[in-house]
């Protein structure tokens, strides 16, 4: 089972039906796979072959496409870096990975070559880059023309070998590198094309980065039914929605900020977005305010998606929103589900606990951490650090992060139930909560909100009127801290952490 292989299977069955589009470029799947075979022949004429490490620092484009489908057909390993990164973080992440080669583009080429020498297993001549020539770096583009377009004769790839490494946006230390093998992938393509009803006549449309898991969420199952796939350079709420209209996109898949920004867009119009099948949140819980307002005006269409990248998800269907608007869903067929204790017992229904799960995409573990593994993966099932409970239909509501979770006067407050009611008034765009010490009561509440119009109501008015509508006193929030925006990380996760110390630096 090669997953590259899905590439060459179109190209002979489906050879003129559209496979990617980005800006100008249309390609077939004939032609999109001899730009794969072409490449393909290229690294192993230069010496990269099965097993080996290819890493990208690359913004969307076609050429990081290339590199996957690529890498895929000759086993080689894919590490896709953000390039939000920093270059000590890069310098140990490209270590970590043992990437043999790097593929990039003439706008991080000067950061490149200054890390070069830190760099242990690369070699000199293993620098390609996108969009030009320079000394120190191999022209991708003219090695590519230079080889031929026949599908490559590498070493046979089969179902375990890895197909990439995904490293993780380390929220809970240093980041840990995710392996998924060609079998975890290929669990990806079918499990989320049955979830979603994807057809070999669906258009899916993406604009965030594609180096993050969450993306091959979306890409997996375009690849496997023969549709066509749409990049965007980076999500802009006109461009989307144009690229919607003009393309009659079917399947988005889209965090929830995003969710805001377009339903918020002057150009947004049920209207313009009646072509969409599917709109799938994922990434962060969805508050069910905004389910409720995205449902109206685009009713039918609302999925959502809970997901760890290590290997478990949940998806909470169209069609059963509806009767379950606050659940996060249910496993998908083949996956197990569990609520635990801290001993890994399995709680009862409505009892709230540690999620663990088990299935097709469950990781085989963090790269060279056989300890995080066993950390992670424990009696074959993933332990998440998330905490939720199951109704009586089986169906997941998702409470909060383990580490997230308040301890106020030994009592469990969880910010997202807090959340849920910030999120109610009418000048509040988006709420997040988290806790910070206090002498009294051992921890305390702050929330942290940003306005739809700044300077429209006072942090003191806000607390007061959240205040008044939690449904227990330890729920009061003792703060109000109002943002322009949220920091967050590279995949777009709001950064708790950093509002903590915003807080604590503005009330020593």
């Amino acid at each position: 089972m090669n997953i590259g292989s899905l590439f060459s299977r179109h190209a002979r069955y489906r050879p003129e039906q559209t496979a990617v589009i980005f800006g100008n470029s249309r390609l077939t799947y004939l032609q999109f796979n001899r730009e794969i075979n072409r490449l393909a022949n290229a690294l192993l004429a230069l010496g990269v072959n099965k097993g080996d490490k290819v890493a990208t620092l690359l913004p969307n484009c076609l050429e990081l496409l290339e590199v996957y489908w690529a890498s895929a057909k000759i086993g080689a390993v894919v590490v896709p870096l953000s390039t939000l990164l920093c270059e000590k973080v890069i310098v140990s992440l490209l270590n970590d990975a043992d990437a043999v080669m790097l593929v990039t583009n003439s706008f991080f080429s000067d950061g490149v070559e200054s890390i070069k020498p830190a760099l242990r297993a690369m070699a000199h001549d293993r620098y390609l880059l996108t969009d030009g020539q320079r000394k120190g770096f191999r022209d991708y583009q003219g090695l590519k023309a230079a080889a031929i377009d026949h599908e490559p004769e590498g070493q046979p790839v089969g179902d375990e070998d890895p197909f990439n490494i995904n490293y993780d946006s380390g929220n809970t230390g240093r980041p840990k590198g995710i392996v998924h093998t060609h079998r975890v992938r290929a669990a990806y393509a079918t499990c989320f094309a049955t979830a979603f009803r994807m057809t070999p006549e669906s258009v899916s449309l993406h604009a965030g980065p594609i180096v993050f898991n969450g993306a091959f969420v979306g890409l997996m199952p375009a690849v496997f039914t023969g549709s066509s796939y749409i990049l965007l350079p980076h999500f802009d709420p006109p461009l989307y929605i144009d690229t919607i209209v003009r393309e009659k996109v079917t399947h988005v898949i889209l965090v929830p900020s995003q969710i805001l920004a377009l339903l918020d867009s002057p150009d947004f119009s049920p209207e313009a977005l009646r072509s969409l099948e599917m709109i799938l949140t994922l990434g962060a819980p969805q508050h069910r305010e905004h389910k409720e307002r995205l449902n109206r005006l685009l009713p039918g269409r609302f999925y959502e998606l809970y997901c760890l990248a290590e290997g478990f998800v949940t998806v909470l269907d169209k069609h059963d929103y509806p009767r379950k608007p606050a659940s996060v869903g249910s496993p998908l067929p083949f996956f197990e589900m569990k609520i635990a204790d801290p001993n890994g017992n399995e709680l009862p229904t409505g009892e709230i606990g540690e999620i663990c799960g088990r299935g097709p995409i469950l990781m085989p573990g963090y790269y060279k951490r056989p300890d995080l593994t066993r950390t992670a993966i424990r009696g074959g099932w993933l332990h998440s650090g998330d905490l939720g409970y199951v109704d009586e239909d089986g169906f997941l509501y998702l409470v909060d992060r383990v580490e997230e979770m308040i301890l106020s006067d030994g009592v469990n407050v969880y910010p997202r139930e807090i959340e849920e009611v910030v999120i109610q008034h009418p000048a509040v765009r988006e709420a997040s909560v988290f806790g910070v010490p206090d002498d009294k009561w051992g921890e305390t509440p702050v929330a942290a909100l940003v306005l739809k119009r700044p300077g429209s109501v006072g942090a003191g008015a806000l607390k007061q009127w959240i205040n008044e509508r939690v449904s227990a006193k330890f729920q009061r929030v003792s703060a109000v801290m109002i943002l322009e925006d949220f920091p967050r990380n590279a995949a777009g996760k709001i950064l708790k952490r950093e509002m903590r110390v915003q807080y604590a630096a503005k009330n020593q």
